[in-house]
């Protein structure tokens, strides 16, 4: 078990493989895509009719959200910059001037985000990397890490919250309503983003990159698993499509 990888294909796989729109453009690619956008409205459908039920003891924990938002990032940050990397291990930062700048950001950012001190400032320190990130390792490598730019604009909005440095010295409190609203649109629409580019990015736009690493761990075919017989080609597209449909639903607000 220890030779499976158990992350994204572009973080560990060869980076050789070129860009193919033209398998996303497919028939059959399109018409999964339009199911998954249809699957989303019927969900969002069946949502506004039976909207569910409010579950009390984690009703009670929102004012904690804040907090534990700023301890995921600040570890994911952390552990990355351990390892020498910026946002992901496909993006290595170098000894120059600019992997240095980075490496400085990612460390300011995750002790704000550990401490709760100048929670915001740090988490808009994060978000201003993002081009200068770009700039070093392409649009592609740092869109494919959106999430991160959720958990950010989460504290942005909602601010340090309790348990922090900022609300010990009565620099901010529990965030309003509408505080709260805006950060956990921006959480879900970040996440669903990050499921949406990853489809593309690993599997649609890229097919050669998904067959590639399916020949090399054929146990991730589960279609073949099943008995079902499809080829590495078919099952990645399927895969893609799944993936945006889980995307579609976390934004819509169906799968939160």
């Amino acid at each position: 078990m220890s030779s499976i990888p158990f992350a994204h294909e572009t973080w560990f796989g060869p980076d050789a493989f070129p860009t193919d729109w033209a398998f996303a453009a497919q028939t059959l690619t399109l018409v999964l895509l339009g199911a998954a956008v249809a699957l989303t409205f019927a969900v969002r459908l069946i949502a506004a009719r039976f909207p569910g039920v409010d579950v009390g003891w984690l009703g009670r924990c929102a004012p904690f959200m804040p907090f534990a938002v700023r301890i995921h990032l600040a570890v994911s940050l952390i552990g990355l910059l351990s390892l020498g990397f910026f946002l992901s291990p496909a993006m290595d930062l170098q000894a120059d001037a600019t992997g240095i700048l980075l490496g400085a950001v990612m460390a300011v950012s995750a002790i704000g985000m550990a401490t709760g001190f100048h929670a915001r400032w740090a988490a808009g320190l994060l978000l201003a990397a993002g081009p200068l990130g770009m700039s070093e390792f392409g649009f592609w490598a740092v869109a494919q890490r959106i999430d991160l730019v959720g958990l950010a604009l989460f504290v942005v909005f909602a601010g340090a919250g309790r348990w922090s440095a900022d609300h010990e010295l009565g620099r901010t409190a529990d965030p309003s309503p509408v505080a709260a609203a805006q950060a956990v649109w921006s959480l879900k629409v970040a996440a669903g983003l990050a499921l949406i580019v990853v489809a593309f990015a690993e599997k649609l736009a890229v097919p050669g990159m998904a067959v590639h690493f399916l020949a090399e761990h054929p146990e991730f075919n589960l279609a073949q698993q099943l008995g079902l017989g499809w080829s590495d080609l078919e099952f990645a597209r399927v895969a893609g499509a799944i993936e945006v449909l889980f995307g579609l639903l976390v934004i819509s607000g169906a799968l939160s």
